[in-house]
């Protein structure tokens, strides 16, 4: 009895990085071969499997449930074989990488990304902002580097070091007639409209549950998509924001004012797949993340 045909190296590996870059060009640059090597390998690949493992949009390429099932073992075996290259290899400096970087908020992720391109000018950061939800799936899929995250799930598969905590604080435009208290109550922010991020995030989580737990209805809530997005709301008037202390860049326009209900402080966190931990361009971020949070930037 004939065995099965096996997949070959390069159609993984032609997997791997497309799925990693979003696209064929970006997987063929990454590694170096052609697009329509690439797309060869793949199209292989899912003869091979029987299935469609991309579904083909024009913002890239999106992973279909087997190309998820697919993508959590071989990008595992792809950091396998990066961290026997690094250990092989004498490198006396980082001169070129690229580095997959998300948040939930701008800040702490600012500061760390501002004093690691002084440090190495040459690798490429992609960070872009995603709610808590998505970010916790993104990781859990390994489709990203590293996440700076709020109170980010514990899991064996995730290394965190905490970066720094920080309360809840009602956000609002320095003439606002509230803006001059030391602190507000719940009760007290009903009549205002109440700006929020989007549905998935853990501070519409949290602001719900604290609305509920107080017996309180707040009949105007306007929910924007990001963090930077509430900061706009909140300086063109259109309300007040419940957001973590330091989760924007300062501001001499806005205040910040203590919230009686809320006095918990929340962790602001780097969370790294547990296999990438000890890539060198993974090493090198945490150092400077905690060379950054040792000197008080965030």
């Amino acid at each position: 009895m004939s065995s099965p045909p096996k997949p070959s190296p390069y159609q993984i590996k032609a997997f791997t990085f497309a799925a990693r870059e979003g696209s064929i060009s970006g997987g063929a640059l990454a590694l170096g071969v052609t697009q329509s090597s690439v797309t060869q390998h793949i199209a292989r690949l899912e003869t091979l499997m029987g299935t469609q493992l991309f579904v083909r949009r024009r913002s890239g390429l999106e992973l279909t449930r087997a190309g998820k099932e697919l993508f959590a073992v071989s990008d595992r075996l792809a950091t396998m074989e990066q961290l026997v290259t690094e250990k092989i290899s004498d490198y006396s400096a980082l001169t070129d990488g690229h580095i997959r970087l998300i948040a939930n908020a701008p800040r702490p992720a600012m500061p760390i990304i501002v004093q690691y391109g002084r440090l190495f000018p040459s690798v490429q950061i992609d960070f872009t902002l995603y709610n808590w939800t998505t970010a916790m799936t993104l990781l859990a899929e390994r489709q990203v580097d590293i996440a700076i995250i709020t109170e980010p799930e514990e899991s064996p598969a995730l290394f965190t070091r905490e970066l720094r905590r920080s309360p809840y604080k009602v956000h609002m435009r320095k003439d606002h007639p509230l803006a001059g208290r030391r602190s507000l109550s719940l009760a007290e922010l009903q009549s205002q409209t109440l700006v929020l991020p989007e549905d998935g995030s853990l501070t519409q989580k949290i602001a719900h549950a604290k609305i509920r737990e107080h017996g309180l209805d707040f009949p105007r809530i306007l929910r924007t998509t990001t963090f930077p997005m509430v900061k706009e709301a909140i300086l063109h008037n259109l309300g007040v924001g419940l957001l973590l202390e330091k989760s924007l860049y300062p501001s001499d326009k806005l205040a910040a004012v203590r919230v009686d209900e809320m006095p918990e402080h929340y962790r602001d966190c780097i969370a790294i797949p547990s296999e990438k931990r000890d890539l060198r361009l993974i090493r090198s971020f945490l150092d400077v993340a905690v060379e950054v949070r040792a000197s008080g930037e965030i």
